[in-house]
Order: C-alpha cells, then sequence, then structure tokens
C-alpha cells in the first residue's frame, strides 16, 4: 500500500487530500492528512470581526467536518520532515514513510521578530487581526475606544492577503463614520512599499480610494521597534510614527517545521516551480497554498486557482507522465471598501491588476478596479462559496485560468 500524505488541514490542505482520495485507487494507495488541531478557520472573516459584523460561528468549524472518510485524519503536530529519507516524524511519536508529499502548512504570524512588539502593549493598545484571539481582542478594545490616533503598520512582506490591511483601514473609517465618531479618529498606513499595492495601476486606484477616505500613508516605512512605552514605531531611518492604537501585521513566516527540516527560505517558504508547485529539490514532494515562495498573493481564492493544475501534474507525475499543467499565479481579491462598497482585482504573474469588467465583458456583474455595491456582495459571498462549495470538494463556478476578457488596457497615471 502507497501512501499520499498531506501535512496541514487548512484550505489547500483539505481540498487537495479530499481531491486526491477521489483520483487514486483506495486498494493501491491511502491518503493521509495531518494537522496539529481540530479548528478550521474561515480566515478572510477575521477581518469583520474587530467591527462586530462576523462572529465565530462566521469563521470557526470543525476540520473534521470537511474530510472524507476515504482520509485517514491524524492530529498531531509535525516534529521533522525527512524529504531525502520520504518520512515525516509527528509530536505523538509516529512515523509516517510516503511516496508522495503536500506540504500545506501554510503561514503564521511571528510578533516575536519586531523589537518590542510584544513589550506591555501587546493585546492592550496593539493588536493583530491575522489570528481569531487577536481579531476578537481588538473587537472588544474598539467597542469603547473613544478616539486617537490609529496606526495600520506591515512589518514586511509577504503576507497573508496582502489587501487586508487597506480593508481594515477602509472598515475603519466606515465603522467610525457610523459611530459618529470619525472626526475623532486620525488613520495612518505604514508601510514597507512605495505605494498602496504592490502594481503601480492598482496601487494609484486604491491610493485615491485612502486618500478621500482621509488616511494618511507612510511609504517605505521598515518598523525596527515597537516602543510601548512611548507609544510609538520606529523604523530602521529613525523615523517615528505615535499611536494610540496600533494594529500591526506583524512578520509573515512559515511554519516552523519547515525550519527544522532544512527545507524553506529565510522565511520559512518552501521553493517549488511556480509553474507546477513541485518542490525543487525532491520530486515526490508538492508545495501548495502559503507555504511555498511563489510571487502571488497568498490569498484562498489562489489556492482554488491553483489546485486544479496541481492535482493533474500530481496524477501525472504518479503515472510517469511529464509535468504538462502549468498555474498561471492567478489571483483574484475582493477588497472592502466600506459602506456596503467592494473593489475587485484580477491579475497573474505577467498582468498587473486592471480596470473593467469581471466575468464578462461590459457585463460583468462585477467591477474591477472600482468600488460597487455588487463587489460587496461578491465578498460576503465567498463565505458561503468557501463553506458549502470549496472545503466539500463541490467545483466552484470560477475559471482557474487568468483571462485578459473584460480588461482594459490602461497606462500608469492614467485614470482607470
Amino acid at each position: 500500500m502507497k501512501t499520499f500524505l498531506v501535512l496541514g488541514a487548512g484550505t489547500a490542505g483539505t481540498m487537495i487530500a479530499r481531491k486526491m482520495a477521489s483520483h487514486l485507487d483506495s486498494r493501491e494507495w491511502k491518503v493521509v492528512l495531518v494537522d496539529k488541531d481540530e479548528k478550521h478557520y474561515y480566515q478572510p472573516g477575521f477581518l469583520f470581526l474587530p467591527f462586530s459584523l462576523y462572529g465565530e460561528k462566521d469563521v470557526l468549524r470543525p476540520k473534521r467536518n470537511f474530510v472524507p472518510e476515504k482520509v485517514e485524519f491524524i492530529i498531531s503536530d509535525i516534529e521533522l520532515i525527512e524529504p531525502d529519507a520520504s518520512r515525516v516524524k509527528l509530536a505523538n511519536g509516529q512515523v509516517i514513510s510516503y511516496d508522495h508529499l503536500v506540504i500545506a502548512t501554510g503561514v503564521d504570524i511571528y510578533p516575536s521578530e519586531t523589537e518590542g512588539m510584544l513589550d506591555g502593549g501587546w493585546r492592550n493598545n496593539v493588536f493583530d487581526f491575522y489570528t481569531y484571539e487577536g481579531a476578537s481582542a481588538l473587537g472588544k478594545f474598539l467597542k469603547t475606544w473613544q478616539g486617537g490616533r490609529l496606526v495600520v503598520n506591515v512589518v514586511e512582506t509577504p503576507i497573508k492577503c496582502p489587501v487586508a490591511p487597506l480593508e481594515f483601514l477602509f472598515l475603519a473609517d466606515w465603522w467610525f463614520t457610523k459611530r459618529g465618531m470619525r472626526n475623532k479618529v486620525e488613520l495612518v498606513y505604514a508601510t514597507p512599499l512605495s505605494g498602496a499595492f504592490t502594481k503601480p495601476i492598482a496601487a494609484e486606484a486604491l491610493g485615491a480610494i485612502l486618500a478621500r477616505k482621509n488616511v494618511h500613508i507612510e511609504p517605505d516605512y521598515y518598523v525596527g521597534e515597537v516602543d510601548s512605552g512611548a507609544n510609538v514605531i520606529r523604523s530602521f531611518d529613525e523615523r517615528e510614527i505615535p499611536y494610540d492604537l496600533l494594529v500591526t501585521v506583524p512578520t509573515n513566516k512559515g511554519a516552523e517545521v519547515i525550519s527544522r527540516s532544512g527545507m524553506g527560505d529565510v522565511l520559512n517558504y518552501v521553493e517549488v516551480d511556480k509553474y507546477t508547485l513541485q518542490s525543487q529539490k525532491w520530486e515526490n514532494i508538492w508545495v501548495v497554498g502559503d507555504a511555498n515562495n511563489i510571487p502571488t498573493s497568498k490569498a484562498g481564492a489562489v489556492i482554488h486557482f491553483q489546485m486544479e493544475s496541481v492535482v493533474k501534474n500530481i496524477l501525472n507525475h504518479i503515472a510517469g507522465k511529464p509535468l504538462t499543467h502549468k498555474f498561471d499565479g492567478h489571483a483574484s481579491c475582493y477588497i472592502e471598501s466600506g459602506f456596503k462598497k467592494a473593489v475587485l482585482i484580477d491579475f497573474d504573474y505577467e498582468q498587473e491588476p486592471l480596470p473593467g469588467s469581471y466575468p464578462l465583458p461590459g457585463v460583468g456583474p462585477f467591477t474591477l478596479l472600482g468600488e460597487s455595491t455588487i463587489n460587496h456582495w461578491g465578498k460576503l459571498g465567498f463565505k458561503t462559496l468557501y463553506w458549502n462549495l470549496m472545503l466539500k470538494g463541490i467545483e466552484v463556478p470560477l475559471p482557474s485560468e487568468f483571462s485578459m476578457v473584460g480588461k482594459r488596457q490602461v497606462a500608469s497615471g492614467s485614470q482607470a
């Protein structure tokens, strides 16, 4: 009996375990899925927790609800991956030898990487919203906060869902306006990027929304220290930004087991071929979701888009055939902008986000690089697709490959 082993039962791990169990002959293969806990979080929903738009029931389900009977599910932390021996040691003492391995261990925040971040202010007036605990604690704080200077800071990139800090600022503008206290709150965005986004056309469009909402951007800001005693952050080039409330996106890194196993880069991301998602060092290892180093967004929609090609390539490899399917880096992100509106961006490895309509030209119904109410409902509707289709192995009606259909070519600096 051969073993197909999946490490991590988040979005990517759950989906690929289910798909491989449906494709592989159970008389020849067993599919094993390993994760350290029972709780599955809908991570895009963390954004809404601080503003009381979502609660626990919206973002939390038992992982076992989404693991099919044909998959052996083991709850244990992972002690070590031994890729040269095709073997994994679990914290519970179990050793699993595999024929093919998929690493889907995701990313986590590492606030300890920034000097002073955990000293005194953490979860008092310094919060993250990239964890359930952090977003929930921030929500409690905001209910009684009387205003002041709110600074959103991204420590370094890459991060999960790179537009989420912008969404937080947009929703904060809406939240404080709704409560009649927007004039008591100063919003500041301190980012290591040179603008609102990594690509110039989208950066201009999103930067214009920040300006309209009176959000100050502090670009090229690399925080070196959080001084909770003085309530300031200091950059490596000695710029100080005072805050009353700091909402931080700490350093994002891959799982510690990747470092212990000597398999990753400095941020614990595993190097793969960006088109096949096959490890560059071990041909029977594949890395999906947020755990790899591909140059595209670490987001749920990207996992959906990459799943079709990676499954086909794995099956080809098992059958001794060439890897003929390519993931093009397709990413699609709804950006909640407040007041029941949102922006949609759609791009791939080669093409940056452009204005237009999606998925049909001139029809949409979704607007690219522009705010609309239908985009807002698309953002909220993704939660239903996630729980009821994606994780249950039901095909989501979204094309995996990027297309220029419906998009307008514009130059940076022109009106989108």
